[in-house]
């Protein structure tokens, strides 16, 4: 077992062990201390430590009790990091039709119940309760997606900026390895706002407008008015997705909530910098014996080849979080990586995962940056592939080959999404069938009517089975016993039951039984979830249906699996009648009404 000074100290003995009488940064986590490159808090507590400062991190910190976690290692000398974890907690706990899950991933043994729901706003409430005078900064996921105005499916209800509902000092977004850092460095002096609000990637409250901002709709304004809403993202999407984007006002009672444009993304060097890092890429020893730890078995022996996604599928939170543009790391640095790996003692030869958000982007871009600089596109795939776009897999198959090569790696596969709209004639899919596939390739053509699609920003179904017919030939041509594992949506604002038909009945005739399925769930601050709460496409205005009920999103799921339903039901083209009634609500607060 590896000592526990190997790690980031999580308790007052392990800082003790360290000889610091004072710690710099105190981070909390909603999830399990994982130090790898896959999870949030130990990449920012490394990048921290680098710089040399003295970090710690209190993962899961018990906030029902007598709230000793909360005070068991003092206050820091900079500030407090809270962030909910890899996931939005949410997202986390329940299903897409609001049932309570049973485990959590993130969790030693997956139990279930190890934070509550929003840890971002627990965690930052109960820290200025108890350190009044301590800065507080939110981060990760949760927060990044709710820095304005979002919907919040689980409330069904508008929500303001996590930022004016915490109580936090600043909010930082998107991946935080440039501003955790100079953040850091800003505040070596003592917090000072003004000296702060500069900084880019960061969001504050303000009692004013800078000059040259983008004002935007107020939260009051959003809440009586869905339009000024959908009006709301079609400026944040945009500016998201430009090179240089604006600064961002939205009013919030009687302050405004000031977003500064990020940072450019990440070169190769500071991308190799943040993955180098001393991580032990275990969990920590606090949790032997208490059970393992899904998300981590499912990534150990993976490896992330870059981040960011320029795809910009309505439903995906990637391109808001990550960015649309891709920072690929080198091959000397995932070579690396990947040696290291063969060297843990449970690794049996077969890497689990060589991808990224979109396992296929790996070195890609626009060929002319004085073009990008121009575009607000916020895919540069859909509606059609961009003609400045450098989609050249060369340079991805010969980092593949090297893998292969080193010495004590039998299989190299990709678990991560594959973009088969970027293809175009590439030997791409002739590489991973006959090298990469462990038997199973997944792809994600995600509905079969083309108007569903165009509301996903994803590709016309015709490709999908032209996939489908190279793949076949492959197999037939290689003598591979291989399935291709297509995966779709149910319920996506626009999608009808009569288009859950249609795909039950072309997928059967393409000879697919489907399993990877999923029924929406509409995330913060994705445009699927901004045509579910006001029922219309914002850029176009056009009035959408959308499956709101239970009765309707379980209708149809059911679909999806014809192969299973009684021959009766079958027939009917649907599941058995019940009465249909709304979700109960998680709150006391009144629902809005459907269709607004």
């Amino acid at each position: 077992m590896v000592s526990p000074n190997a790690f980031l100290p999580t308790s007052a003995k392990e800082v003790a062990a360290r000889g610091w009488e004072e710690l710099d940064v105190i981070l909390f986590t909603g999830d399990a201390y994982v130090d790898h490159p896959a999870f949030g808090a130990a990449v920012i507590g490394r990048l921290l430590e680098a710089e040399g400062y003295r970090v710690a991190i209190v993962p899961q910190p018990n906030w029902r009790d007598d709230l000793r976690d909360f005070r068991k290692l003092g206050k820091p000398r900079l500030f407090f990091g809270v962030t909910a974890g890899a996931m939005d907690s949410m997202v986390n706990h329940y299903t897409a039709t609001r049932r309570r899950r049973s485990d959590d991933a993130y969790t030693p043994g997956g139990r279930a119940g190890q934070r509550p729901d929003y840890p971002t706003l627990v965690y930052t409430r109960i820290l200025k309760e108890l350190y009044p005078g301590v800065p507080v900064v939110i981060g990760g996921i949760e927060a990044s997606l709710r820095r304005l105005t979002h919907y919040d499916y689980w409330e069904d209800r508008l929500r303001p900026s996590f930022l004016v509902e915490s109580g936090a000092d600043l909010l930082t977004y998107g991946m935080g390895d440039r501003v955790m850092v100079e953040l850091a460095r800003r505040m070596h002096n003592g917090f000072n706002l003004k000296r702060l609000a500069r900084l880019p990637q960061v969001a504050y409250l303000s009692d004013s407008v800078p000059e040259g901002a983008l004002q935007l709709h107020s939260y009051e304004d959003c809440v009586k008015s869905p339009e000024k809403f959908g009006e709301n993202f079609t400026k944040i999407e945009t500016e998201s997705n430009r090179v240089e984007a604006s600064v961002l006002a939205e009013k919030t009672g009687d302050k405004y909530v000031v977003v500064n444009p990020p940072y450019p993304y990440l070169t190769e060097a500071e991308m190799d910098h943040s993955f180098d890092l001393p991580y032990t890429r275990l969990p920590h020893p606090r949790y032997q014996g208490k059970g393992a730890i899904a998300a981590y078995e499912m990534i150990k022996h993976s490896v992330n080849l870059h981040r960011g996604c320029f795809g910009g599928c309505s439903f995906c939170t990637i391109s808001a979080h990550q960015g649309k543009f891709v920072s690929s790391r080198s091959e000397r640095s995932i070579l690396r990586e990947v040696e290291r790996i063969t060297q843990m003692a449970d690794f049996r030869g077969n890497l689990s995962d060589i991808g990224g958000p979109s396992a296929n982007m790996y070195r890609m871009g626009g060929r002319n940056k004085e073009l990008c600089g121009r575009c607000t596109r916020p895919s540069c795939i859909f509606p059609k592939v961009c003609p400045n776009l450098d989609n050249d897999h060369r340079p991805l198959l010969e980092l593949y080959r090297k893998i292969r090569g080193v010495k004590g790696v039998k299989h190299a596969y990709i678990g991560s999404g594959i973009r088969y709209d970027l293809f175009d004639g590439s030997p791409y899919l002739d590489e991973v069938v006959k090298y990469h596939t462990s038997g199973r390739l997944k792809v994600a053509p995600e509905h079969t009517s083309d108007k569903v699609l165009g509301l996903m920003r994803k590709p016309s179904f015709s490709l999908f089975e032209q996939l489908n017919e190279r793949f076949r030939g492959i197999c037939e041509r290689e003598g591979l016993p291989y399935q291709l594992i297509p995966y779709f949506i149910s319920s996506h604002p626009g999608c009808t039951e009569g288009d859950m038909r249609e795909l039950a009945e072309i997928t059967k005739r393409l000879n697919f039984r489907l399993e990877q399925v999923q029924d929406l769930t509409p995330t913060p601050m994705t445009l699927s979830s901004v045509m579910f709460y006001t029922g219309m496409n914002p850029y176009t205005g056009e009035r959408l249906y959308v499956a709101r009920t239970r009765e309707e999103k379980e209708r149809q799921k059911a679909h999806f699996f014809w192969y299973k339903r009684p021959a009766a039901v079958r027939q009917e083209g649907g599941v058995k009648k019940r009465n249909e009634r709304p979700w109960q609500n998680t709150t006391k607060r009144p629902r809005r009404k459907p269709g607004r």
